[in-house]
């Protein structure tokens, strides 16, 4: 009866002391298809220090000239083709009061504005000075940062700007196993206030998609925490503690070997 007895004990000790690992599976509630389907990107908001390539073109090559930086220079002596003019982007920077210097327009406050909005209201600036404008905006600068429970963190360049929180995740590697994947911190600047706010994110819920920090946004920061279990380690990870509990995960399981083999 003893030697039953302990082989309970024992096999309890060990069975507890293996906690296993909760929410390994992003977005894990039964709604997934539903909430997947409701997910909206609204389109990226133009912030101070990003840069900007803009291409003006329009029917006359020559009368476009002007507003390309890259063909501003150029004279009007000779239209090599008079139909489908256009010019080189052009690099622009927003400056830290919000505004671009375009050529021609001058100053022109683009900073909150979505790239759809930057656009017509270009085009509605040029339609002054051109027939039928066309304006092409290109975000050069989309980097983030991922840190923390991650494969490869660091500072990340998406090469597409409709990125969301989990192909985030993919260009640091994936999280790793023991991320704390119910509370990931989204750091992101106020555009009303200028300050920090951070957003708690809880990947293994489908709801997330319907979340307004769903799509990141660019200079976001994504902050993956270590789960509880690498937490209480870390602060408890001396050498003498480490030795002490995988000798007594070891005695326990030599024992029991022993107490079953007794006959």
């Amino acid at each position: 009866m003893t030697k039953y007895a302990s082989v309970f004990i024992i096999s309890c000790l060990l069975l507890f002391s293996c906690k296993p690992k909760k929410n390994l599976v992003y977005m894990s509630n039964d709604n997934f298809a539903q909430e997947v389907s409701q997910a909206k990107f609204s389109g990226l908001h133009i912030q101070e220090g990003d840069q900007l390539q803009i291409q003006v073109s329009a029917f006359d090559e020559i009368a476009v000239r002007p507003f390309n930086r890259a063909t501003m220079a150029a004279t009007s002596s000779s239209a090599e083709g008079s139909s489908g003019g256009g010019g080189a982007g052009s690099d622009y920077t927003v400056s830290s009061d919000g505004t671009i210097v375009f050529p021609v327009l001058g100053s022109v406050y683009c900073k909150g504005m979505t790239k759809q909005q930057l656009k017509e209201d270009l085009e509605n600036r040029l339609k002054r000075y051109l027939t039928d404008p066309m304006v092409t905006i290109t975000l050069t600068n989309f980097n983030i940062s991922v840190l923390g429970e991650v494969k490869s963190p660091g500072q990340k360049t998406s090469p597409t700007e409709k990125l969301n929180v989990f192909q985030a995740i993919a260009l640091a590697g994936d999280l790793t196993y023991d991320a704390n994947r119910t509370n990931v911190k989204l750091i992101r600047t106020s555009e009303v206030t200028g300050k920090d706010e951070t957003i708690s994110l809880d990947l293994s819920e489908a709801s997330i998609v319907n979340s307004p920090y769903y799509y990141l946004q660019q200079n976001d920061i994504l902050y993956v925490e270590p789960d509880r279990n690498k937490q209480v380690a870390v602060n408890n990870d001396s050498a003498t503690d480490k030795w002490i509990r995988y000798g007594g995960v070891a005695l326990g399981i030599v024992t029991l070997i022993i107490t079953l083999t007794r006959k």
